[in-house]
């Protein structure tokens, strides 16, 4: 049986202009290469690659989580860097304004959607940020994963290219300690070896 549908064109039109606009995470560029290391990522392509990575590797989390709102919050985690901006992970002058421009960029891009979707996304993308739940744990460690290993399979590339020292990349990967123990040792072998090929400063 076909389901008849009664379309509210405002609220289809407000979904659209949204959608068009994510449609520019596509031009944001990140410092990570991707794998091939023949060039850098997009926003757009490190969001689906968090998302399949957290999917694929799921079995892993520590805790209980829904899978579903993960790949939500991988999905939404970096559009507000259509007006905020990628900041460099090791950029602590960036890193000093990127709350409050991303906070911004948030009122203007959920605005966009009809209002109860907007405050579901919001809801979603706060919830990221904040890391105080089962699924905001295990996808913030994955998104920290995720470009980890694109640096180790580009030579080092973004630690090379901002003197980052090993210290602080295990500050940067610390959240997936809890959120993966199992995948933890192997995390840690990626870091070492990457210290011993001359890829990371100790």
């Amino acid at each position: 049986m076909i389901r008849e549908i009664v379309m509210d064109r405002e609220r289809f039109e407000s979904q659209m202009k949204f959608l068009i606009e994510a449609d520019r995470m596509k031009n944001i560029l990140r410092m990570t290469l991707i794998a091939d290391g023949s060039r850098r990522e997009n926003d757009a392509e490190h969001s689906w690659h968090l998302a399949l990575m957290a999917m694929t590797l799921s079995e892993y989390a520590a805790e209980d989580i829904d899978i579903s709102r993960v790949i939500q919050m991988a999905l939404l985690h970096d559009i507000v860097e259509i007006y905020a901006g990628d900041t460099f992970a090791y950029d602590a002058k960036g890193n000093e304004s990127k709350a409050q421009r991303e906070a911004d960029a948030a009122d203007r891009i959920f605005a966009m959607l009809p209002e109860e979707q907007g405050r579901e996304y919001r809801a979603l993308w706060e919830e990221f940020d904040a890391m105080e739940t089962p699924d905001s744990r295990y996808a913030a460690a994955i998104d920290r994963l995720q470009p980890l290993v694109n640096n180790y399979l580009t030579d080092g590339h973004t630690w090379r290219l901002g003197g980052v020292t090993s210290d602080k990349v295990y500050k940067r990967i610390a959240p997936a300690e809890k959120a993966m123990p199992e995948v933890w040792p192997v995390i840690c072998e990626y870091i070492e070896k990457a210290i011993d090929k001359g890829m990371l400063k100790r």
